[in-house]
């Protein structure tokens, strides 16, 4: 099979494509901020334009789904790679806060369709067995870019300017929206089928997959800050800190190639279980954090147990389509987008209120049993087929 119709050649312009989409995302860390004071921005614009990010990923992800079962995979993701780059020229030249708001909204937008219509492809074109290798090479990119993109905007912010960052990236992205056009992606293993998007919703596995990705995305997002806030109270400093952090980004790189053969021999669903029961025991025990050196240790295990809720449950909701009968993989991708959309913008919310009430310590334990509610959940149900074709009727 030629490069250009091979399925490792699609897995690859995914990757890149996540890739992109999460340096875009980390490179605004260091710059909007700066940016958004230069225009006469408040605390609090400041805020609503971080938080406008989510608006657009959370409208978008489901509808944009349910559109690249109907149209299919390329036309979707080249239109979303070039709403990225457009958004991110749109930071370099902005002249006022109005532009940045909308290259924010735009950029939220182009998340929702890259990661969507990325994984709804790779469950296209890989069989419930292969999936979790897949899934963990992707990851593994995107947990790359995680660790290494608030250093390029920083970088490239000191060296080029404000603008600098932006460009490059922009660049980037175009490119891969030119290879993306370009490659003829291969034969689908599963035909695409226009599915009603509330009985792809209201499939149990499919539901609890989701709610599981909410308690994950909430806890890995409460922990970062809060987690933060408390090493500040013991007195570690803000480099001690990165480094805690960076070697789990390190860690969680590592590790997602891994859980995904993990997932292929042993099974989505075990694997996601594991990953939760881990992720409520992570939880607890960092509440306990005492010193640096402790910190270091449990945050790894916090970061490993957050991959091995990533990886498997991505794995996971392609699992519970195809058993279901669906080929609506992008409407199933554009439900996880969403879920996870919501754990991130509600566990730093929640976590900061609960902090300010409990201190660090009570809140993980009272955040702990969340994790172990959704285990429940999720070791309850079971995957089920719909025969019934009036189930099947066009959206």
């Amino acid at each position: 099979m030629s490069l250009r119709r091979s399925r490792s050649t699609a897995v690859a312009l995914v990757t890149l494509t996540t890739f992109a989409d999460i340096v875009a995302y980390a490179i605004a860390i260091p710059v909007l901020p700066d940016l958004s004071r230069r225009l006469g921005a408040s605390p609090a614009t400041i805020g609503l334009l971080f938080g406008s990010f989510g608006f657009t990923l959370l409208t978008v992800s489901i509808p944009m789904g349910a559109v690249s079962d109907r149209v299919g995979r390329r036309l979707p993701l080249v239109g979303g790679l070039v709403a990225l780059a457009a958004a991110t020229v749109l930071f370099a030249f902005a002249g006022g806060l109005p532009a940045l708001f909308a290259a924010r909204l735009v950029q939220g937008a182009a998340d929702a369709i890259t990661w969507v219509v990325g994984f709804a492809l790779i469950a296209d074109l890989y069989a419930p067995e292969e999936r979790g290798r897949i899934t963990g090479i992707v990851m593994s990119g995107t947990s790359f870019a995680v660790m290494i993109g608030p250093s390029i905007g920083g970088w490239l912010y000191e060296i080029g300017g404000p603008r600098l960052p932006f460009l490059a990236v922009a660049g980037f992205t175009a490119a891969v929206a030119i290879a993306f056009a370009w490659v003829d992606l291969p034969h689908e293993r599963t035909a695409r089928e226009a599915v009603p998007i509330h009985v792809v919703i209201r499939t149990p596995a499919i539901a609890v997959c989701a709610i599981a990705v909410v308690a994950g995305a909430a806890t890995i997002s409460m922990i970062e800050p809060m987690l933060a806030l408390h090493l500040r109270a013991l007195g570690v400093g803000p480099a001690r800190i990165g480094a805690i952090f960076g070697v789990g980004a390190v860690a969680s790189t590592a590790l997602h190639p891994f859980f995904g053969r993990l997932v292929d021999r042993w099974g989505a669903r075990r694997l996601t279980l594991y990953g939760l029961v881990a992720a409520a025991v992570s939880v607890a025990l960092l509440g306990q954090t005492w010193s640096f050196q402790s910190a270091m240790v449990l945050f790894v295990f916090g970061a490993a147990s957050g991959a091995l809720v990533i990886t498997p449950s991505l794995a996971y909701m392609g699992e519970a389509t195809s058993a279901a009968g669906f080929g609506s993989f992008g409407v199933a991708y554009g439900l996880y987008n969403m879920a996870w959309g919501f754990g991130l913008l509600g566990g730093p919310a929640l976590g900061g209120v609960l902090y300010e009430r409990m201190g660090f310590a009570r809140l993980t334990m009272a955040w702990a049993p969340s994790l172990v509610l959704a285990t429940v959940l999720l070791a309850r149900v079971q995957l089920q087929s719909f025969q019934d074709p009036a189930l099947k009727e066009p959206v």
